[in-house]
């Protein structure tokens, strides 16, 4: 990595250092969090990464097998981490391990819909080449 992605880089990461900075300032200070500060931290960290690992924001660019391949195993790895993730934040949300006592049916819809999209689009797929 050259001397200017470095720099672009490490400002990236001072935003995101400074989102996270204000956000904790805010719930301690007032003792909220708002939505749309946990939603940008992500998005700058998104952001970081993409630069750091490809050079461009947007994950894109001109890429060759390996880099390919990267992506795709990182993708199926990554969903996976996502399905476990979001079951692990539905059931410490709530506290509970009992399905009949969570209340928070959207989440509970997402997590279940983690668990449809592979077959659903894997189906899909399918149809397309058979």
């Amino acid at each position: 990595m050259d001397k200017s992605k470095r720099t672009i880089a490490i400002l990236i990461l001072l935003v995101f250092l400074l989102f996270v900075g204000v956000s904790i300032y805010k719930w301690i200070k007032h003792g909220t969090i708002d939505a749309a500060s946990i939603f940008f931290c992500f998005l700058i960290l998104s952001y970081f990464f993409n630069w750091i690992n490809w050079g461009d924001h947007n994950g894109g660019g001109k890429k060759d097998e390996l880099d390919k391949h990267i992506q795709a195993q990182s993708a199926k790895i990554s969903y996976y981490v996502l399905m476990v993730l979001s079951g692990l934040i539905l059931f410490i949300s709530e506290g509970t391990g009992n399905f009949n006592e969570i209340d928070n049916y959207p989440l509970v819809i997402v997590v279940g819909l983690t668990f449809l999209t592979v077959p659903v689009i894997e189906f899909i797929y399918s149809k397309r080449y058979k």
